[in-house]
């Protein structure tokens, strides 16, 4: 069974500055980020279940490009809430930081 996906508004922040990034580096590699991002979510949808980092977050790391998908997953709603996405390199503070501020009553939800 496919699980729904829900994204935290403050991660749909988080891609766009990611895509802008990359587009400002080379036409249409905010693009081609873009697509490898919803190829890695369509994979957590069928198999969510990568290593707990945080509590109860689990990150997916990217293929191809430094980046980590933090996210929960709510098994008996069959929902994954994705709360951010951080370069590698990034302080985990920033983490932190963002999870005294989140709400998943704000999320948008995806199917």
């Amino acid at each position: 069974m496919s699980y729904k996906i829900k994204i935290e508004p403050e991660t749909v922040k988080d891609i766009q500055k990611i895509v802008n990034s990359y587009d400002d580096q080379k036409i249409n590699l905010g693009k081609k980020f873009y697509n490898s991002l919803e190829k890695a979510i369509q994979s957590l949808k069928v198999s969510p279940y990568f290593q707990i980092i945080y509590d109860t977050v689990r990150c997916y790391t990217m293929k191809k490009y430094p980046f980590m998908i933090h996210y929960t997953i709510e098994e008996n709603e069959k929902i994954i809430t994705i709360r951010a996405i951080f370069h590698t390199s990034q302080d985990t503070d920033l983490w932190y930081r963002r999870t005294t501020v989140t709400t998943s009553s704000s999320s948008q939800t995806n199917s």
